[in-house]
């Protein structure tokens, strides 16, 4: 039966998605800074708020996907060409490549994959990345490989990356919006391992197998929680060092925990863990006290289907 319920719910969720009746659009909302944070619950930014200054009050809307395809197809079509030219979207979702470069090419990829993922993407109209004003890929300026710098898995990119990038671009540009696709807090949750200088554990590298084998859902969450404080600490470096006079903090879309026995985030879901994200409103001011290394030159020739295998996509 719960099978049952969990499939008809993405039927149901991408239909209404694809067509445009779930969710907001972040483009009919205020900003000119939106920092998305992968798979971030609207509980679990509120659980660690007061540990931030710029958090404040943690709000909530609902998105217009389940999953990352699903956000950036629903999120880019449909816009005017000046929205799209006067916008710059720098990403560590591989996602993006598919659905803004290939235009569609994740089509051939979701045929194969698991039953859960219901999802006709129907007469969607794919946008181009060029029809962006910026687009880069951020995950390409990593090392891959047991030597890259951070030692942890090839193609999980640090949020580092996509900081010194938007703060790059926000000082050599003049975009009226900026949106900044953070990896994190998605699996693997590797900001311990990191800090202890440690290969993952079994429950940070696969935590959703973790918790189908019984291990205690509070260490599995403790995990995720310290990779959200991992991208936070990122973020106020950003917003210490660009400025944006409306800056937005939400996320693609939730994550589910085992909550009606769903796990993770099935495109078309209509689950509130994986459904409702946050949106925090806030301000940057640049400061120039850091200065960015990481730059287009350092792109090397990673494999996008690496890239998604490392999220669990694959």
């Amino acid at each position: 039966p719960q099978e049952f319920i969990t499939s008809a719910g993405n039927r149901v969720g991408t239909w209404l998605s694809s067509r445009g009746h779930l969710g907001t659009n972040v483009f009919d909302k205020e900003w000119d800074l939106l920092i998305l944070l992968d798979t971030c619950r609207v509980d679990a930014l509120r659980a660690i708020a007061p540990e931030y200054d710029f958090l404040g009050d943690v709000g909530a809307i609902t998105s217009c996907g389940g999953s990352s395809a699903e956000w950036i197809t629903a999120t880019f079509q449909r816009r005017s060409p000046d929205e799209l030219r006067d916008t710059a979207y720098l990403s560590c979702n591989g996602y993006a490549q598919f659905v803004l470069e290939a235009q569609g090419g994740v089509r051939d990829y979701k045929a194969s994959a698991p039953a859960n993922y219901f999802f006709d993407w129907g007469d969607w109209e794919f946008p181009h990345e060029s029809e962006l004003g910026l687009v880069e890929h951020v995950w390409q300026y990593e090392p891959t490989g047991d030597d890259d710098a951070y030692g942890h898995p090839g193609a999980y990119t640090g949020p580092r990356f996509v900081t010194d990038r938007g703060i790059s671009v926000g000082r050599e540009h003049d975009f009226d919006r900026m949106i900044l696709h953070y990896s994190q807090p998605h699996r693997p949750y590797a900001a311990r391992a990191l800090a202890e200088d440690r290969p993952l554990y079994d429950y940070e590298n696969e935590p959703f197998e973790a918790l189908r084998s019984g291990v205690d859902r509070e260490t599995v969450l403790g995990a995720y929680l310290d990779d959200l404080r991992y991208v936070l600490d990122d973020v106020e470096l950003l917003l210490d060092n660009i400025d944006a006079e409306q800056v937005a903090i939400s996320a693609d879309h939730g994550e589910a925990f085992g909550e009606w026995g769903v796990y993770e985030h099935p495109i078309g879901s209509l689950l509130p863990q994986v459904r409702r994200v946050p949106w925090v409103e806030t301000v940057a001011n640049d400061h120039g006290g850091y200065e960015p290394t990481v730059t287009p030159d350092d792109a090397g020739d990673p494999d996008v289907d690496e890239q998604l295998q490392a999220l669990g996509y694959k």
